[in-house]
């Protein structure tokens, strides 16, 4: 998105774990408040049937700070158990870290059994990490019952506190964190901040904006030192897609609306320092390895037994810049060459709901995919909402071209695919967009409700970043209110928006239905904010449609 439109619509909603399922897993050993050699957390993801990824920074000299490029080689073992005393470990070893990677440790540990808690830790010269929990995945051909995840998206650091984290690692029935990107933000210090007048609830560091690997490095370095991501990671394995923010807002192949050539230098190189330290900061495996700097795609399939099937997005580096049409998809097809996913990428995702064998076909998506018709609304609320095209728009234009809607041939493949081939249950996972969203995706836009829906669509909010009350200095659920119902009288697949609310949402799947609970911050700029569900929606087995329900997850 624009970095006018994060400053001008944006909203969610989700919060509290209410009804949350008791735990059997043992409690985490505690951790000493500081480690001397282990200063930014443990984290997992990726979790296979038989493997997962496991990480941690080791900080050998007090000259070694993120970034740097100082310091000696340090060796660095890893164990991996089923128990938190390790008296029964499953696999160990040591890797040699170094400033060349910014003495990051990341293993893809294999030979795991399937569905199964693990715990593990890191030692060096002596001292030992914290111990982390983490999950693999059900085997491929399990008649898996049940899978519960959270969901995050946007989070920025410098607009409030990561209560959402907090809250999604004090629940105790979650399977793992699917992240639809923005981890990190790459301004500087009083750039995009809290609110209309861009307060600084916490600084960034460095206090500029990042461009540099040493930049991105000292960043993630950052982010991983907040009390309540760390605490998140400690005790669940991430599923993480990349949006812009971790490179520049508004990220396309070859730019960023939030680059300028002439005094930030080139964007390619920008670009490539970015992914390093996302590689080296993320327990992530770019191109199916765990190894840094080897590989750059991202876009990658997971399975949950015969239930989930999960195809993970990158829909930032094949993409020609947004903005540049607009297309009603309805006698008008847009420009051919105009992509978002690219033709291999598209490919491998067709592929993929085509042959999948689960019961759900799940796409994290970064950017919505629904196609949104800005309705007439008051001048204040429409100058609010316009950087989401870089335009004033128009009644029935779509509203923002840096999602599906400016990209309206490519996005039309994938769903006459999804059409066409009788696929079932295809649910689209998004963020980006600060606002929560329960949509269904038409087979005519313009003749729905007749024709019915192909897929559907559930958006989380922002943990942090600015939405529509926020930009326009309103108070919660006022100006909002006359906009969200206005899009879904213009838009009558879309049955629930929210603008205003930041959180974080819930997602659980049975063989039966998805159902997806919105949950909202009381206020982002206090560390201690409260949560609370504030809407649940249901996407029945074989209907791709969304129903709202009264009752949340239990």
């Amino acid at each position: 998105m624009t970095q006018t439109s994060r400053r001008t619509f944006i909203a969610s909603g989700t919060a509290v774990a209410a009804g949350a399922v008791a735990s059997t897993l043992p409690a985490l050993p505690a951790a000493a408040a500081t480690s001397r050699y282990f200063q930014h957390g443990l984290a997992s993801g990726d979790p296979l049937p038989t493997a997962v990824v496991i990480w941690t920074r080791v900080t050998p000299t007090t000259a070694s700070a993120p970034g740097s490029g100082k310091g000696p080689s340090a060796v660095v073992t890893w164990e991996v158990a089923t128990d938190t005393a390790f008296t029964r470990i499953a696999k160990k070893g040591s890797v040699t870290t170094t400033a060349a990677r910014d003495h990051t440790v990341k293993v893809d540990v294999r030979g795991l059994k399937a569905a199964t808690t693990y715990y593990y830790r890191f030692t060096h010269q002596g001292s030992r990490s914290p111990v982390a929990r983490t999950r693999t995945a059900p085997a491929y051909a399990a008649d898996t019952q049940r899978m519960r995840l959270g969901i995050v998206s946007c989070a920025n650091l410098q607009a409030g506190y990561f209560n959402s984290y907090r809250h999604l690692a004090a629940r105790t029935d979650l399977d793992a964190i699917l992240h639809l990107g923005d981890y990190i933000y790459e301004y500087g210090n009083g750039e995009y901040g809290y609110g209309n007048k861009n307060v600084d609830v916490r600084k960034h560091v460095p206090a500029h904006e990042v461009l540099t690997l040493r930049d991105y490095r000292q960043r993630h370095a950052q982010y991983k030192q907040d009390p309540d991501l760390a605490a998140l990671h400690q005790k669940l394995p991430f599923v993480l897609a990349w949006d812009d923010h971790e490179t520049a807002n508004d990220t396309y192949t070859d730019g960023a609306e939030n680059h300028t050539p002439e005094t930030e230098g080139d964007f390619t190189e920008r670009r490539r320092v970015s992914l390093q330290a996302y590689d080296e900061w993320q327990p992530v495996r770019l191109g199916g390895t765990a190894a840094i700097n080897d590989a750059t795609t991202i876009f990658r399939k997971f399975r949950f037994g015969r239930l989930i099937e999960l195809s993970l997005l990158d829909l930032r580096s094949y993409r020609n810049a947004p903005g540049e049409e607009f297309s009603l998809e309805i006698g008008v097809t847009g420009d051919p060459q105009r992509v978002i996913a690219g033709d291999a990428q598209l490919g491998w995702l067709t592929n993929n709901l085509s042959t999948s064998q689960a019961r759900w076909n799940l796409v994290g998506n970064p950017v919505m995919i629904t196609p949104v018709l800005i309705p007439p609304l008051p001048n204040l609320v429409t100058e609010a909402l316009a950087g989401f095209a870089g335009i004033l728009p128009t009644e029935g234009v779509p509203y923002n071209t840096d999602q599906w809607d400016g990209y309206a041939v490519e996005r039309k493949k994938l769903t006459d695919h999804i059409a066409n081939n009788k696929i079932k249950n295809v649910v689209f996972l998004t963020g980006d967009i600060h606002s929560g969203w329960a949509c269904e995706i038409p087979a005519d836009k313009g003749l729905y409700p007749l024709g019915g829906s192909i897929a559907t669509e559930l958006v989380t909010s922002s943990v942090t970043s600015n939405n529509l009350d926020d930009i326009l200095g309103a108070p919660s659920r006022s100006a909002s209110i006359a906009a969200e119902t206005a899009f879904q009288v213009l838009n009558r697949y879309i049955k629930y928006v929210n603008l205003d609310d930041h959180g974080y949402s819930v997602l659980d799947v049975t063989p039966q239905r998805i159902q997806m609970d919105w949950f909202i911050i009381s206020d982002r700029a206090d560390p201690k904010a409260t949560s609370s569900r504030t809407r649940s929606y249901v996407v029945a087995d074989g209907t791709q449609t969304v129903t709202p329900v009264s009752t949340g997850i239990v």
